[in-house]
């Protein structure tokens, strides 16, 4: 059986194309970052306060926004991107994100509170919620590019 090139040239566009589509519909959309930080705050901001009312009603909040966020983007996304198409690059790339968060919060926070600085995990949480808000739809961007690179057979 011989495909004509151009049946051919169309065929792996649409392929493409899909692909695309699987990619576009399953990243994690701007809004989920800058909702996530701004919770990460509330948090961290009810817990410095220390008091055991205010701790828990941040504790509340926290879990029901983060809870609805989180259900929100589950509810968008209708397939799942497969670990072979993020690739072991992807997959370092959102380790270093995350540990590079973590380590700025936890050692400012540390840094902080040495000084005697007020709320200083509030103060931490600041420029890792930034990270997270500025950061995270980066962080989308380029695995993006990433994943569109991939092979289109999956090849690791």
């Amino acid at each position: 059986m011989d495909i004509p090139p151009i049946d051919a040239e169309l065929a792996l566009a649409e392929v493409r194309a899909r692909r695309e589509q699987v990619i576009d519909t399953n990243l994690v959309p701007g809004w989920f970052w800058r909702a996530v930080a701004v919770l990460m705050v509330l948090f961290v901001a009810a817990v410095d306060t220390g008091i055991t009312w205010v701790v828990a009603v941040g504790a509340v909040v926290y879990a029901l926004g983060l809870g609805a966020v989180i259900l929100a983007v589950v509810r968008k996304a209708r397939v799942q991107v497969r670990p072979a198409l993020i690739g072991i690059r992807g997959g370092l790339t959102i380790a270093a994100f995350t540990i590079v968060l973590v380590a700025a919060g936890i050692g400012l926070g540390f840094a902080l509170e040495a000084l005697g600085v007020p709320f200083p995990a509030t103060l931490a949480t600041l420029p890792v919620a930034a990270g997270l808000a500025f950061g995270g739809p980066g962080l989308m961007g380029h695995l993006r590019k990433l994943m569109m690179s991939r092979p289109l057979a999956g090849a690791r």
